[in-house]
């Protein structure tokens, strides 16, 4: 008999109080992340840290997600979160417990990402996505960090040459297996998930639109420039 998936573990960052409110039939978006360090625990003080002397707050996700699939919840959904520029307001932010490019993040020789992610942990991604959907109703679309910041950054060994400044969750991440899963018969009571276009898609006209295509009813909320 399949398994109760396991509820996360709340464990609110010391700033959370202090992070902006929100309505949750604003969030319509869900931004998948890896956290490019070692281990939970580094993640964890890097989201600790205080990074906007103006709020007193940082960056961090809302849920991360360990290799051996635990999960946990560092704000709630009902606060704005700072980890991907532009879309906060609207979104939730998962981070993936990967190395990603750590410790060399924007040296140019350092580039691939090729620690794969264990099938304990996204399966409880999978599950997350699934509770994420009952819990917040105008959840619609999905996308990874490399999908909206599209940022090119000058390479931390050789500014001559550009790297991108976000890759995450990287080219190892299941997206066809999650994005199955997530579309399955059991959540067919629940509007579709899309995944926003890829950035070799959009690049071409996003001085003249918003990344996001429209909402089904609602008008897309303002852009902010956090993380």
């Amino acid at each position: 008999m399949p398994t109760e998936p396991r509820a996360p573990h709340v464990d609110p960052l010391p700033y959370e109080a202090k992070l902006d409110a929100r309505p949750l039939s604003q969030v319509d978006l869900v931004v998948l992340h890896c956290t490019e360090l070692p281990d939970l625990a580094t993640a964890r003080e890097y989201g600790e840290q205080v990074m906007h002397a103006d709020s007193g707050t940082g960056n961090s996700g809302h849920y991360y997600v360990d290799r051996d699939g635990r999960c946990h919840r560092y704000v709630a959904p009902g606060r704005i979160a700072h980890h991907v520029r532009g879309y906060n307001p609207r979104s939730i932010g998962i981070e993936l417990v990967n190395t990603g490019r750590y410790p060399h993040w924007l040296d140019s020789r350092h580039q691939a990402m090729d620690e794969p992610y264990p099938e304990a942990q996204i399966a409880a991604l999978i599950e997350l996505l699934r509770t994420l959907q009952v819990e917040l109703p105008a959840l619609r679309y999905i996308a990874g960090h490399e999908d909206l910041d599209t940022a090119m950054v000058p390479a931390s060994d050789d500014p001559a040459i550009l790297v991108p400044r976000k890759r995450d969750p990287g080219p190892l991440f299941p997206w066809q297996r999650v994005l199955d899963a997530i579309a399955c018969n059991d959540c067919r009571d629940f509007s579709p998930w899309e995944r926003l276009q890829p950035r070799a898609l959009i690049r071409h006209h996003l001085r003249k639109s918003s990344r996001l295509k429209p909402l089904p009813r609602n008008r897309s909320m303002p852009v902010t420039p956090r993380r």
